[in-house]
């Protein structure tokens, strides 16, 4: 037996005998302009290390914390995107714990009174995941090792977060992904982050146990830190599977330990990296320094009155369309085509239709990755969609003008426009068709398939068209040319 067969034998067996549950922590950094007690610039991207930090984030003496108040409208947004309800008091409180890049000794965030309550996520699978709370909180520093030394950059200190908790409700390393795509979703299209994976602008923690199916009591909870990929949520959750089941499988149960873990995508496993602390070990207490919240209901509607559209409004309206629903996931990948796609939607839903597979079969295509999703509007889209209904583009040509719709030197000019200059209108004119139709029959070439045309055979029409469509440059429509052959071959 090869190893790879005995690989999948145990992951078959793992799965029959085992089941994980997950729950997983997503932090998420607010788009403010500001920090969350301090009045620097939360976008540190490029930025010196050091160079956007306060005396509130050094933690100097005598420095005292002042809410953003932006801060808390974006915390709002997301109770609402996730279902949730907000809670109209809510208080600040100070998690101790030391580490070299958090100043103060403690992290200001909020344990006893979370502004948001409980809530719940709707995965495209249609799996329900609930949220437990999510609360406001600060962020630490960063460090950056070297060998036997590290080097601490404050610039991320202070940073408002919203930490979202969900209950253990996922039992796959493919819904936790769907989790962390849908929260990703939710927090982009509500306006609270502008969810940069690459810059951290949302990260994952992953607590994961494994125990025997049917079991009454849960496995022994491990924690893998930081992830900030769908993928790497996926991967992590899959390795940290397999790895206790074996280690269940082979009753070496008592070596799964309560546990802080770090990933590798290069290694593809995790490795410990600090056991882990309860909620006692960091000696919470009500922060002093900053007053509690007390939000009217008059605060939180004017709030949720400017909710922008979120995922499911999106889907509901696509899916009533027709258009696929694997098409409607990618397409939601992207907010701006979303939003132009719902544009075109409300002026023809044939025409949605055809857009939608345009963006997913052209638009973002690996060759295309360098556009500019945002430059080209509903009503440009409807009318090149218009255009290849019509008969007036091909297919192909529908797509090149696409193309050029979103090049940014060409943003104030109309579909039609572009294939003129582009020369790739089809020629739809009947007597133009007749003229190129009767040069292809007396083209002594096409007399053996004009024969057999006439003879029944069908399948020689094909090569006449292709005639036809090499005589008119291209421009000839297909369907127009061939009524037109058959009608003259009588």
């Amino acid at each position: 037996m090869s190893e790879n067969m005995a690989k999948d034998m145990h992951k078959n067996m793992y799965a029959d005998m085992y089941e994980m549950t997950v729950g997983i922590e997503c932090h998420v950094q607010l788009a403010t302009k500001t920090k969350l007690f301090s009045a620097v610039d939360n976008d540190a991207r490029g930025k010196e290390p050091n160079a956007c930090v306060s005396p509130v984030d050094y933690a100097l003496p005598g420095m005292l914390p002042m809410l953003n108040s932006q801060a808390v409208v974006l915390a709002v947004r997301m109770g609402e995107a996730l279902g949730a309800k907000i809670n109209p008091r809510s208080h600040f409180d100070r998690k101790h714990y030391y580490y070299p890049d958090l100043p103060k000794g403690y992290q200001t965030t909020q344990f006893y009174a979370p502004i948001i309550g409980a809530g719940k996520v709707v995965l495209p699978n249609g799996h329900s995941v609930r949220v437990e709370h999510a609360h406001l909180e600060e962020d630490a520093g960063k460090l950056t090792h070297f060998g036997d030394y590290s080097l601490v950059d404050l610039n991320r200190a202070g940073t408002p977060l919203i930490e979202i908790v969900s209950q253990p409700d996922i039992h796959s390393a493919e819904d936790a992904r769907l989790y962390a795509e849908e929260l990703w979703r939710l927090a982009t299209y509500a306006g609270v982050s502008f969810g940069d994976l690459y810059h951290g602008n949302m990260r994952f923690d992953v607590n994961i146990s494994v125990a025997e199916k049917g079991a009454a009591k849960l496995g022994t909870r491990v924690e893998v830190k930081n992830l900030n990929s769908f993928r790497s949520v996926e991967r992590a959750a899959s390795f940290e599977f397999e790895r206790q089941a074996g280690l269940l499988a082979a009753g070496r149960g008592a070596e799964i330990r309560q546990e802080t873990r770090g990933w590798s995508d290069a290694t593809g496993k995790t490795t410990t990296q600090r056991s882990k602390e309860e909620a006692q070990d960091y000696r919470y207490m009500p922060d002093p320094d900053v007053p509690p919240l007390n939000l009217s209901a008059e605060f939180i509607a004017g709030i949720l009155a400017e909710m922008p559209k979120l995922p499911a409004a999106y889907r509901a309206a696509f899916a009533g369309a027709g258009i696929a629903a694997e098409t409607v996931e990618i397409i939601l990948g992207h907010q701006i085509l979303a939003v132009r796609l719902l544009e075109v939607l409300e002026l023809d839903a044939k025409l949605a239709v055809k857009v939608a597979n345009l963006f997913t079969g052209t638009l973002l295509a690996e060759e295309n990755a360098g556009l500019d999703l945002s430059v080209a509007s509903g009503e440009r889209l409807a009318e090149l969609a218009q255009m290849n209904e019509g008969g007036e583009l091909s297919s192909t040509a529908t797509k090149q003008v696409l193309v050029e719709l979103y090049d940014t030197k060409n943003s104030e000019k109309s579909a039609k426009i572009l294939a003129k200059e582009m020369n790739l209108l089809q020629e739809n004119d009947d007597e133009a068709l007749e003229k190129i139709i009767l040069g292809v029959l007396d083209d002594p070439a096409a007399a053996s398939a004009v024969a057999d045309v006439r003879a029944g055979e069908m399948k020689a029409v094909g090569f006449l068209i292709g005639l036809i469509m090499k005589n008119s440059g291209g421009k000839a429509n297909p369907a127009r040319a061939r009524e037109l052959l058959l009608k003259k071959l009588g």
